[in-house]
């Protein structure tokens, strides 16, 4: 029965995951708030299908330790020194200034003894790591500038835990029991250092000839094995010890950060990772207590809308003291203003200590889940409404020039000097034609202006831009942002103020094309088309084909598919109808290559050859 009721949950977790965060992403909310969605569905306090889902997060926390080791891997011990100061300054500035500033509310308003107010000004000065860094992975914003300091005041604060658990004792005004591990004072120090000192060891000599030994087994499943063996026993170091499983699995990613085997440990960790993170944020959001909330709706949501609003102020203060570009501040506020799930350990040891009462304890475990099912929404909002007032990169541009670009006669103007625009440029270039350069991403442009290239910084959706680029004399925009809704805002804003100009736009799929081809655009590029279509005709060479008979398959392929794109356009909207059409089309571009292969009269090479200039125009 038991085994039943497991995978009866399974299921219901499951189907839960695969019928709200695809709803959820589509609707531009995110997959962590789909999770969350369909934890609060399925729980006890809605829906009623599944019960109380602490085994299920006890679980899932190992998600967020597989996660912090995928991001040690990015980081070598030389970046992580780097980042000291901003992991120890600023992290530490944060957990005190916000800690110090709900207990001051606490005993001001609500009269709690002292001892109650820190204790719960610690827990609650702690942050979700699971949530914030998803959330800002899943959004491309963990390289900002605010979102590389979000994720040092995270890290910072799960090294905080330690001392945050050996003050709760003293807090409660009892002798500090020992720790799980048995050990105590001194010695409980001691294991702590030589832990660190195991690990260091561990990565440089023992890890690397393990990995080795592994792959040369040519077992693919026992390299997962290793990988999942070295995270789950940092995790099980660090919990005997007391401290935070996830800054285990943090350091064990750090020491295998330069490691060969990088790339492979990242590629068998990354399906647990994702799997046992949405469990977690599943498992949250079923922990949420309606019932809870419903006695007392008024109290509780003014208490959570309240700790988020004095977590913010205390957050954006500090981002202006440190100096944050304007916008990354607010991300930096806004994506740490919430409470972090290890309060809910903090709560019940806290409780097991009699430092806060029963009641207090269900406030608290209400207050946390709310507050991190708010940063979803609150990190929404931030990307509607907030971010596209401020240039977001991942360097501030103020040490940048930033000086408006100058109307130099050029008859190209290209918008956005990527990988895709510096091809396009250089060939333009090569050929005797000058191009002005537009740029809004800083660091992009701090780079290509290192090699000597001209180009100016600014946001090309503003027509006094454009304008002062010289779009009133130019011929062409090229525009190759594969951000679509940006492009679409240049385009509109060309096509108002500009109409005799030519744009020439990059499409990064084919929705992108729709879309492009919706706002009347007629020059279209489709980023990987012809690259693609190239390796096809290669790989056709070396599988036996002539190089013309390749040549012609390609040129084949490549018309069929221009004609299936403009004739599939009208359904793109209809998912159903565009599948149907597809279909079809695919069907009849698989007869004609079958039907060309059969044709072996050598006269009808002489036909293609003639007309593959007409077709590679199409």
């Amino acid at each position: 029965m038991e085994h039943s009721s497991f995978l009866i949950e399974a299921v219901i977790f499951m189907a839960a995951a695969v019928i709200a965060v695809p709803i959820a992403t589509r609707l531009g909310l995110g997959s962590v708030l789909g999770y969350l969605l369909a934890g609060v569905a399925i729980g006890p306090s809605a829906l009623g299908l599944v019960g109380d889902a602490s085994d299920e997060m006890h679980v899932a926390e190992f998600g967020v330790a597989l996660m912090l080791f995928l991001i040690g891997l990015e980081l070598q011990p030389k970046k992580l020194w780097k980042m000291r100061g901003a992991i120890l300054g600023t992290g530490s500035a944060q957990l005190l200034f916000t800690a110090a500033a709900i207990a001051g509310l606490v005993i001001a308003v609500s009269g709690i003894e002292w001892r109650s107010s820190v204790a719960i000004g610690l827990i609650l000065a702690l942050s979700s790591t699971a949530i914030v860094l998803q959330s800002l992975s899943e959004k491309g914003l963990l390289k900002s500038q605010g979102g590389r300091g979000a994720f040092a005041v995270l890290l910072f604060q799960d090294i905080a835990v330690i001392p945050i658990l050996a003050l709760l004792p003293l807090l409660a005004g009892t002798q500090a029991s020992p720790h799980e591990s048995g050990l105590s004072g001194w010695y409980y120090a001691a294991a702590v250092i030589g832990t660190m000192l195991v690990f260091a060891i561990a990565g440089r000599y023992v890890l690397g000839p393990l990995l080795r030994l592994m792959a040369g087994s040519q077992v693919r499943e026992m390299f997962t094995v290793s990988a999942l063996l070295i995270v789950f026993a940092a995790a099980a170091v660090m919990t005997w010890l007391d401290l935070s499983p996830a800054l285990g699995t943090f350091l064990a990613g750090v020491l295998l950060a330069e490691s060969e085997f990088r790339h492979e440990l990242e590629a068998d960790i990354q399906p647990f990772k994702g799997l046992l993170l949405g469990l977690f944020f599943i498992a949250v959001g079923a922990s949420l207590n309606f019932a809870l909330i419903a006695d007392n709706p008024l109290l509780l949501i003014g208490l959570a809308l309240a700790l988020v609003l004095v977590k913010f102020i205390v957050l954006f203060a500090l981002a202006r003291v440190l100096r944050m570009s304007k916008g990354e501040d607010w991300l930096f506020a806004l994506s740490l203003a919430q409470a972090g799930e290890f309060g809910f350990v903090l709560v019940s040891f806290s409780t097991q200590l009699q430092v806060l009462d029963t009641d207090l304890s269900n406030l608290l475990v209400a207050q946390i889940a709310l507050t991190m099912a708010l940063t979803p929404v609150l990190l929404l909002i931030y990307e509607q409404f907030i971010q596209p007032r401020f240039v977001v990169g991942p360097e501030s541009p103020a040490n940048l020039d930033t000086s408006p670009p100058v109307d130099t006669g050029s008859p190209v103007i290209i918008i956005g000097y990527g990988r895709f625009g510096q091809i396009t440029g250089r060939m333009l270039n090569a050929c005797g034609f000058n191009t002005t350069l537009l740029e809004r991403n800083a660091e992009q442009l701090d780079l290509v202006r290192r090699y000597g290239i001209k180009a100016y910084y600014g946001d090309a959706s503003r027509e006094d831009l454009l304008r002062a680029a010289g779009a009133n004399n130019a011929r062409l925009v090229i525009l190759t942002l594969s951000d679509q809704a940006a492009s679409l805002e240049i385009i509109a804003q060309l096509q108002k103020h500009f109409p005799e100009i030519t744009i020439l736009a990059r499409a990064r799929n084919r929705m992108h094309q729709y879309a492009l081809m919706e706002a009347g655009v007629r020059y279209i590029f489709r980023e990987t088309v012809a690259s693609a279509i190239t390796i096809g005709e290669k790989a056709l060479e070396l599988l036996g084909l002539s190089p013309l008979q390749a040549r012609r398959a390609a040129l084949k392929f490549k018309q069929h598919d221009q004609r299936m794109l403009e004739a599939l356009f009208p359904y793109w909207r209809d998912e159903s109808q565009h599948i149907a059409q597809t279909r079809i089309y695919r069907e009849q571009l698989l007869q004609a290559l079958q039907e060309d292969r059969r044709d072996k009269d050598l006269h009808l090479d002489h036909y293609w050859e003639e007309a593959r200039p007409q077709i590679e125009k199409q």
